[in-house]
């Protein structure tokens, strides 16, 4: 991990703002979800606008140029468009002109997860020394302003990490990872592809917004996460004890402390942004791992879990050392 960048909205969205809407006080807020305000992109923007300005100060921080990319991966579930595709677009404002563009978008908000496995399974091939991932949701866009839970949650951010090829370095890199998923509709967006085109039907019935059953994502989170770190750092031969770095989905505080407390993390080594941001989507483990990676609290040597659940149900954790 070469260095990290971070965009944020300037636009603030309070827990006293939404009681308007979901008439539950900021105090009740903040206790279900630790968040007390969340940021909103400007309409005129796009999440592509997002990635590029989280992009280019982790590519500063990297000391690389955008023409030298090798790849650019967006993990993403609300690109610009269906077509063309939200990397391209971002390749594209960069000047990266000769990197392969990569979108990540069907584990949700475990995108991130699987952008970065990706990543580093690219840079096992000596054609690949430079890759920059970025995670950036804008989830105002597919909520239903109406909705009570889900406008409490989400906000709009992006977050990147350039990462090159750790060389001659033994026992550095990716050590290990765990990924699983099970059928879930407990979390989707119902419209929209093949099974349910858009049409003015789905747009009046609302099939476009984000659903989400909040006891089913409570449930399946505060299982899988800890089963999944635990079974990914024991492939590393290594216990939770062991790792400097905990980067998790900025889900629900909730979920994560539960999480902290069944494996027995020390909670300073699991960077909160949640609070202040939201849920962003793919963008939450990457906006954890700026707070450490641009801190320069990332030394030599350290070793990270990465770790992310998203709809579908997906879920994943990778172990990283830095060399």
């Amino acid at each position: 991990m070469a260095g990290s960048g971070l965009h944020i909205p300037p636009a603030v969205v309070t827990n006293e703002e939404i009681t308007r809407v979901t008439h539950r006080s900021g105090d009740w807020i903040t206790s279900r979800t630790g968040i007390r305000e969340r940021r909103r992109l400007a309409p005129e923007l796009a999440t592509s606008d997002m990635c590029v300005a989280a992009v280019r100060p982790a590519l500063a921080a990297a000391g690389v140029e955008a023409p030298d990319l090798d790849a650019v991966i967006v993990a993403s579930y609300t690109q610009d468009q269906p077509m063309p595709s939200t990397s391209v677009v971002v390749k594209d404002a960069l000047g990266a002109a000769r990197a392969l563009a990569l979108d990540v978008s069907h584990a949700a908000c475990a995108s991130g997860v699987h952008a970065l496995l990706i990543a580093a399974h690219l840079l096992q091939n000596p054609a690949f020394g430079t890759v920059a991932v970025i995670g950036a949701d804008c989830a105002s866009r597919v909520i239903d302003p109406s909705d009570r839970t889900a406008r409490v949650f989400f906000g709009d951010a992006a977050a990147a990490v350039v990462l090159t090829r750790a060389g001659a370095s033994q026992g550095a890199g990716l050590l290990s990872y765990d990924i699983g998923s099970q059928l879930s509709y407990a979390v989707q967006i119902p419209a929209g592809g093949s099974r349910r085109p858009t049409s003015a039907e789905t747009v009046a019935a609302g099939g476009h917004h984000v659903s989400m059953d909040g006891r089913a994502v409570w449930e399946t989170a505060t299982t899988r996460l800890p089963e999944s770190i635990g079974a990914a750092v024991a492939r590393a031969g290594l216990t939770p004890a062991d790792i400097d770095h905990y980067f998790f989905h900025q889900a629900n505080l909730n979920i994560l402390e539960a999480a902290r407390r069944s494996l027995g993390i020390p909670a300073e080594r699991m960077p909160v942004t949640l609070d202040s941001l939201g849920n962003t989507g793919s963008a939450g483990v990457f906006t954890a791992l700026h707070r450490i990676v641009g801190a320069g609290a990332l030394r030599s040597g350290h070793t990270s879990v990465v770790t992310a659940i998203g709809a579908g149900f997906h879920w994943g954790t990778l172990v990283l050392r830095q060399p």
